[in-house]
């Protein structure tokens, strides 16, 4: 990860990476998934929590309340532990409507809180920017943390592409016109994905029309 300034109030980001493996027809897949902490010496909001909550939780100070935690997208990897997580921190859980049908796969209650596009969530002196960007599913969401240089992506952009765009509910050109929107994004910004590692805005944006071309 690499070295993100704080706010001047203090806010700071952290990574805390967990695995998973799970069964599959053809196999055994084990994914390795970056949970996000945002926040000060006192809160915190959390994007994604998958695999191992406990972890999660353990990995956040205990004078660090968490006001929420963020769901990027509605797939298991990024949102299995989110129960344990908010029922560790008594936090509430934000998810955008349109994944609604991924999370009652895996949870019988309703989500806390709905993300919407242009929403602003504030953590310290930190306002993140809910950015709808569907295409790897119908409700994926990016949070923009203007003061902090950064944003958080999820799955709907990595070093090297787009996210996948495989299932029935996915779209490629969806997530190609979402791709765009974040590319209207300083080009300095730090994009922390939901999977490996960072890379930039202005590093992505020349490859547009290469991926464009082999359509992933």
């Amino acid at each position: 990860m690499p070295d993100i300034a704080p706010s001047p109030g203090g806010v700071r980001v952290a990574r805390i990476v967990t695995a998973g493996t799970f069964d599959r027809p053809e196999g055994a897949l084990t994914l390795e998934n970056n949970t996000w902490v945002v926040g000060d010496d006192s809160e915190c909001l959390v994007i994604d929590a998958g695999h191992d909550g406990r972890a999660i939780v353990k990995s956040i100070p205990r004078e660090q309340r968490v006001r929420g935690v963020l769901v990027t997208h509605g797939h298991f990897d990024h949102l299995d532990a989110v129960g344990e997580v908010c029922d560790g921190t008594r936090a509430p859980a934000h998810l955008h409507e349109a994944d609604r049908f991924l999370w009652d796969e895996l949870y019988p209650v309703t989500p806390d809180a709905t993300l919407a596009d242009g929403q602003v969530l504030t953590v310290g002196d930190v306002e993140l920017h809910v950015l709808h960007t569907p295409g790897h599913t119908p409700g994926s969401c990016c949070f923009h943390a203007p003061a902090l240089g950064v944003v958080f992506t999820g799955d709907t952009l990595f070093p090297g592409g787009p996210g996948a765009t495989r299932h029935a509910y996915s779209d490629f050109d969806t997530i190609i016109e979402s791709v765009r929107r974040l590319f209207t994004l300083p080009e300095d910004t730090v994009v922390l994905p939901g999977h490996g590692e960072s890379t930039t805005i202005g590093a992505e944006l020349p490859h547009l029309e290469e991926w464009i071309d082999r359509r992933w």
